[in-house]
């Protein structure tokens, strides 16, 4: 498992997070205190408090450096 902090900050950026993270078949968690949900839940995402960096774990060690490419533009 790896973990990076990413920021979306705003609803287009939620958007493109969730289109870009459904082109994986890898499980994703969004961590926020003491909460956790699916990185590919739009709903789910927009539970949280987006105005600071939020933890996400990438349950795949296979694809990590594809996704970390493709993530990039969301990093915090």
């Amino acid at each position: 498992m790896k973990t990076v902090r990413i920021n979306l900050s705003s609803i287009d950026k939620v958007k493109n997070f969730v289109n870009d993270i459904n082109r994986f078949d890898s499980d994703f968690d969004l961590v926020s205190g003491r909460y956790v949900i699916d990185a590919k839940s739009i709903m789910g995402i927009f539970s949280l408090d987006l105005s600071k960096p939020i933890n996400l774990n990438i349950h795949d060690d296979n694809e990590v450096d594809e996704v970390l490419e493709v993530l990039k533009k969301y990093e915090a």
